[in-house]
């Protein structure tokens, strides 16, 4: 499981170190083979190959016909794009990628689980802060969430 938020700095390559608390476990869990891919929040996911496989096999197997099916097809595996981290821990971010996100130099890595999440810092903490207040005033939970307890 990849948890934390991670401030990192892409260099002027477009390439983003890997933090080392995350190296030995990618290295272990799928030899550091990744995909990274757009998401609809206009940050990057990024996926150990494992894990893409699984969610691939399912976008596969969404039906044809369906139009929101096939936007989210087109969008994620549309634009995945394999990657290995080089020696250093590194991965290079591809230029459409980084264009789709508007990944300058300061980025965010977040761990959500069994993916990471690449975001701009400043739009980052601008969603961040949304998302805050939103909570605050809605008190309208969807029924899967009405049990957690944090």
């Amino acid at each position: 499981m990849f948890r934390g938020v991670n401030t990192l700095t892409l260099d002027a390559k477009g390439r983003m170190a890997m933090p080392t608390r995350y190296r030995d476990r990618l290295m272990s869990h799928c030899d550091g083979q990744l995909v990274v891919t757009v998401d609809r929040d206009h940050c990057l996911l990024l996926y150990p190959l494992p894990e893409w496989e699984i969610l691939e096999r399912k976008l596969v197997k969404l039906p044809s016909l369906n139009k929101q099916a096939r936007r989210l097809q087109r969008l994620l595996i549309g634009h995945a794009t394999e990657m290995e981290l080089d020696g250093n821990g590194r991965i290079l971010l591809p230029p459409p990628l980084r264009e789709f996100a508007e990944l300058d130099k300061r980025i965010v890595l977040i761990g959500q689980g069994n993916k990471f999440e690449i975001w701009n810092e400043g739009q980052w903490a601008e969603r961040r802060d949304t998302w805050l207040n939103e909570v605050d005033g809605d008190d309208d939970l969807p029924g899967e969430l009405e049990s957690l307890s944090l």
